[in-house]
């Protein structure tokens, strides 16, 4: 037998799922009994597979330690999902290795991301308020 709670609009319930038997299971939501038929074909969730958290480097953070390095064009990617709060370059202008080029809002924290190398912002891919997955493109610099 499991027991959850869940808050749903504002609402409290406690559902306990009890036996299954075939494709019934019988769940109580707030002391009420019911019998959910499920398909037949239902399977069990597999787990997620999540990356290890690496140390981070004694001079920078996950977050504002640059995504990649090498010659010709490269991407600063996102190091972690979040939203863009400030764009700190515009396209054409020349940064350094380590300049912030924009701000990334992740789990209620400001994240400088910084500049994988030394070049020219050849394109900006997200605007400001725009919600990123890790490893999204960010910026492009030649």
């Amino acid at each position: 037998m499991k027991e959850y709670k869940y808050t749903i609009n504002g609402n409290e319930y406690k559902v306990t799922i009890g036996e299954i038997e075939g494709n019934i299971a019988n769940v109580e939501v707030n002391g009420t009994a019911y019998k959910v038929e499920m398909p037949e074909t239902v399977e069990a969730p597999k787990p997620v597979a999540r990356p290890v958290a690496r140390p981070a480097a004694p001079a920078a953070s996950p977050a504002s330690r640059p995504a990649a390095s090498s010659t010709g064009k490269s991407a600063v990617k996102s190091p972690l999902p979040g939203v863009i709060l400030d764009i700190k370059v515009n396209v054409g202008d020349a940064v350094k290795r380590g300049q912030t080029v924009l701000i990334l809002e992740a789990m209620k924290m400001e994240n400088n991301i910084n500049a994988d190398k030394d070049g020219k912002i050849t394109a900006i891919n997200v605007k400001a308020g725009e919600s990123v997955l890790e490893g999204t493109d960010l910026v492009v610099i030649e």
